[in-house]
C-alpha cells in the first residue's frame, strides 16, 4: 500500500510541476508580447523606472498629478518640497522622495516630447 501511496504523490507532483511549467512559459510570452506592444517609448519608461527607483504611477501618486503637465507638476512639487522642509518640521525623507518622484515625470516629460517630436515613419521602426 505504501508502494502505490508513493506512486500516487510522485504522479500529482509531476502533473502539478508541468502545469506549473506551462503557465510559467504562458506568462513569459504574455510578458514579452505586452513589451513589445508598449514598444520604444514603453522601454524607454522602463528604463526610467529602473534607474530612478520608482515607478510612473508612483511619482504620480507623490505628487498627486492626474495628468502629465509641466505646470502642474512644479505647482505640486513646490508646494509638497515647502511643506516637507525638515527646517518647517517636515520630513527629509518625504521631501527626498519629492525630489525623485519629480524627477521621474520629468524624464517621463522628456520621452513622451522626443517620441512626439520624430517623424511617423521613425516611431513605426523603433
Amino acid at each position: 500500500m505504501a508502494k502505490y501511496l508513493a506512486q500516487v504523490v510522485v504522479m500529482g507532483a509531476q502533473v502539478v510541476g508541468r502545469a506549473f511549467a506551462r503557465a510559467l512559459r504562458q506568462e513569459f510570452a504574455a510578458s514579452q508580447a505586452a513589451a513589445e506592444a508598449r514598444g520604444r517609448a514603453g522601454r524607454q519608461s522602463a528604463a526610467a523606472s529602473s534607474f530612478t527607483g520608482m515607478t510612473l504611477q508612483e511619482a504620480q501618486q507623490i505628487l498627486n498629478i492626474s495628468t502629465l503637465t509641466p505646470e502642474e507638476i512644479q505647482k505640486n512639487y513646490e508646494h509638497l518640497f515647502k511643506v516637507n522642509d525638515k527646517t518647517a518640521g517636515g520630513s527629509f525623507y518625504i521631501q527626498s522622495k519629492v525630489v525623485r518622484a519629480k524627477e521621474r515625470l520629468d524624464e517621463e516629460l522628456s520621452i513622451q516630447q522626443q517620441h512626439q517630436t520624430k517623424p511617423p515613419d521613425q516611431q513605426q521602426e523603433t
